[in-house]
């Protein structure tokens, strides 16, 4: 989201005065507070009002595609990003990396809906596209291509590759942002997939720095991921009891954050589903 805000930014002012005026303003604060149904129709009101080729409509239909997908309506996200690629490919050009961020978040909604292999191939044909470009956006745009491969291979139970291609793209990525907390998130996924749940632990010890540091504005993306890793790593450990308080937190956090069809919500819920049934 924000990267994206970045481009329609002019020098010399803060971010408020750089904001305000914009098309997209309303729909990027509401999208930022958490107010996901908010922004959706705001950005798809703001969309429908512009002409189809106008930068700020291409912005707009992101950000509908982005907030559609945080309230676990994951295949109506994936259309939408389908709707706005050839559109930023007209504007920007198929090597922007504004385009290229917009196929990596398409990638996260491909793995949300259980398509891992192609999810796989697009964000490792996009972090290979960001690899060759210059600059923060291309070098920060890998490292988000890179998470996103990270948890298709998880997914896939390819955890070696995860785990090395996550460390891989965390000593590449030295910032303490958001961006090292979910490569360090999909770090523990590896290791907890390896069944090597005290690293995983340590990994989800730091993951949970990492998210009390950032803004709260950064936070509502990855409401309810740490929590997970911890529930994993400790049901591992046959931490049982620790293992379902987290699991029950993150579940509720995620219901309230996204609802009950997100991929993520419905993670912590099979989670729970599975620690009531291995207790006596």
């Amino acid at each position: 989201m924000l990267p994206i805000m970045r481009f329609f930014r002019k020098r010399g002012r803060s971010d408020a005065e750089r904001m305000t005026g914009t098309p997209v303003a309303e729909a990027k604060a509401l999208y930022e507070a958490g107010r996901y149904a908010e922004a959706e129709a705001e950005a798809r009101a703001v969309a429908r009002a512009l002409p189809r080729d106008d930068e700020y409509a291409a912005v707009a239909l992101n950000i509908a595609a982005i907030a559609t997908g945080a309230q676990g309506r994951h295949a109506e996200a994936l259309a939408t990003y389908d709707e706005a690629l050839p559109v930023f490919s007209r504007i920007f050009g198929p090597g922007h990396w504004l385009t290229l961020k917009l196929r990596s978040d398409r990638a996260q909604q491909m793995s949300a809906l259980g398509q891992y292999a192609e999810s796989e191939a697009e964000c490792a044909a996009v972090a290979e596209a960001a690899g060759r470009g210059t600059g923060p956006e291309m070098s920060l745009l890998a490292a988000a291509a890179r998470n996103g491969l990270v948890f298709a291979l998880n997914a896939q139970g390819r955890h070696q590759e995860a785990e090395a291609l996550a460390r891989e793209a965390l000593a590449a990525h030295r910032a303490r942002d958001r961006t090292s907390l979910v490569l360090r998130l999909g770090l523990a996924r590896s290791l907890n997939g390896q069944a090597r749940h005290e690293d995983a632990l340590n990994e989800a010890q730091g993951a949970d720095m990492l998210y009390r540091a950032l803004p709260q504005h950064q936070r509502h993306p990855d409401t309810g991921a740490v929590e997970l890793a911890f529930a994993t790593a400790l049901l591992g450990l046959r931490r049982t009891a620790e293992a379902r308080r987290r699991a029950a937190t993150a579940h509720d956090a995620c219901l309230a954050c996204f609802g009950p069809d997100h991929r993520r919500t419905v993670e912590a819920r099979t989670l729970l589903e599975r620690i009531d049934g291995t207790r006596p």
